[in-house]
């Protein structure tokens, strides 16, 4: 098997990269998967400097194409990102949370990027025709709306909407800015059991793409879910927007006999 194997060595740790001439799969699509494994691994740390296409083309034996196109490739995905007079810098990697019922708050801390929140609305209003049902509270009647922006390492990451029974839970909005709902819930002696969720997509407008840091027309996820507790009753509609460049949702597929 005919590898060529160079060393690109950043602030924090050297990393090994090979390409195979004799596979199958292309040169340009090996390297981008190598970094970006890197990267998710923390091989490669945010901050961290690849150096410019010439620099990578030679260390590797790789036309400058080619490293372009794996590059860019992990531009496209929000993992590098160039920086004129600085060269292709590691950007944090894209959470990737799983279709679980879990917190934003809670994913985050597990991947490592140190969650932050900004409330923006805590106030109770009427709940509209969506929310009523979604609460099966009646249509009118007063509930608890909390809208917070979540930030991981400074950039943001999300914005969320959620509406909850007025007297379900006493949500103090200091709170709400140092830890996840889930977890106050839980806290409040809540038992979350289930949910049922629906995700889309649509471009940003207006306000949400100012707070998320997204240009006009940008892609962003979307994610709606209903909680229910251990009886059934439905304590929390979530309305929330994810920036699409920075997150994704994961799930397992299984074959059916």
């Amino acid at each position: 098997m005919a590898k060529q194997t160079r060393e690109e060595t950043g602030p924090v740790a050297p990393l090994q990269l090979s390409v195979d001439r004799s596979s199958p799969v292309p040169l340009y699509y090996q390297l981008s998967q190598q970094l970006e494994a890197a990267i998710e691994n923390g091989t490669l740390t945010p901050g961290s400097l690849l150096g410019n296409e010439i620099e990578l083309a030679n260390r590797l034996g790789l036309s400058r194409p080619t490293v372009r196109q794996a590059i860019q490739a992990l531009v496209d995905k929000g993992l590098l990102v160039r920086r004129r007079g600085v060269g292709t810098q590691v950007v944090h990697s894209q959470v990737k949370r799983p279709l679980e019922l879990s917190s934003l708050y809670d994913d985050l801390e597990a991947a490592g990027q140190r969650p932050a929140t900004r409330l923006l609305v805590h106030r109770t209003e009427p709940a509209d025709a969506e929310v009523a049902a979604a609460l099966a509270v009646p249509e009118g009647s007063d509930v608890l709306y909390v809208e917070r922006l979540r930030s991981a390492h400074g950039e943001p990451m999300a914005l969320l909407r959620n509406h909850l029974p007025a007297g379900l839970v006493d949500l103090e909005g200091a709170r709400l800015e140092t830890t996840g709902l889930y977890r106050l819930m839980r806290g409040a002696g809540i038992t979350l059991h289930s949910a049922r969720q629906s995700i889309g997509a649509r471009s940003a407008a207006g306000p949400e793409g100012e707070l998320l840091g997204e240009p006009e027309g940008a892609p962003l996820l979307t994610m709606e879910r209903t909680t229910y507790d251990d009886t059934g009753r439905a304590v929390e509609f979530g309305s929330h927007l994810y920036r699409a460049s920075r997150y994704a949702f994961e799930f397992q597929l299984l074959v059916r006999a």
